[in-house]
């Protein structure tokens, strides 16, 4: 078995550092257009669908088979856009506290609205950019003070069409088994929002004790679970 993580918004494939060597398998982590290994795009036109592109294109460079792949936060709405292509590839989808909003919404209207005054105040000229002030609360309530300024040093500029941009979840129809996994202390994506979500994803329910960032704050614990779904695909 394989992993291939797709980070939130305001991150990139840095953010699963602390979890892969945990990992009992080959893991790749995703930058989305606009940061990273991809930061040559211009974030100010990047579309769910070029996420989804970038997503498939690492699936088949790196040759994985296989693969558990991990959804996490706003990746929500452009992993189920690549599930038709990679169905071959894909054994199991797991959604970490992933944003799934209702096919066709947008998701600025589903999340909390205190996150959301605070996203639409971080919005200018086409890009997303995170307040550092507000990412010990919104992301590292659960964190030790070593964990939080690593988190905030892992933030970057995102595209803010993204947020605006209907939501197609017409992947979800593919027949492939998935795990959504709700954390209990995520002020970012509050747990009735995951509840919501993990409905209409569907598929199996895994309770976890930790803030929005699982793979920076709980690395084992969050490991011990993939490695469990990874087990019993063979």
């Amino acid at each position: 078995m394989s992993f291939l993580h797709v980070h939130g918004a305001g991150m990139g494939a840095t953010s699963w550092d602390r979890l892969i060597p945990h990992l009992n398998g080959p893991a790749v982590a995703v930058d989305l257009p606009g940061r990273g290994a991809r930061a040559h795009v211009d974030l100010r036109s990047v579309t769910l669908d070029d996420c989804a592109a970038a997503i498939v294109a690492d699936a088949v460079d790196s040759g994985l088979s296989d693969i558990v792949l991990v959804a996490h936060s706003f990746a929500g709405v452009s992993v189920p856009r690549v599930l038709a292509e990679l169905s071959e590839r894909v054994a199991h989808v797991v959604f970490l506290s992933a944003v799934v909003p209702p096919d066709g919404s947008r998701v600025l209207d589903e999340i909390d609205p205190g996150v959301r005054e605070a996203v639409e105040a971080s919005l200018d000229g086409g890009v997303y950019r995170q307040d550092p002030a507000a990412v010990p609360a919104m992301l590292c309530n659960d964190m030790t003070p070593e964990q939080t300024q690593w988190t905030i040093g892992q933030v970057v500029e995102d595209a803010a069409a993204l947020l605006s941009e209907p939501v197609d979840l017409s992947g979800l129809a593919v027949d492939v088994p998935r795990t959504y996994i709700r954390l209990t202390r995520d002020t970012c994506y509050t747990p009735e929002l995951q509840a919501r979500s993990a409905d209409l994803v569907g598929g199996d329910t895994v309770f976890l004790d930790s803030g929005h960032m699982a793979m920076v704050s709980i690395p084992e614990q969050l490991a011990e679970v993939l490695n469990g779904i990874a087990a019993r695909q063979v």
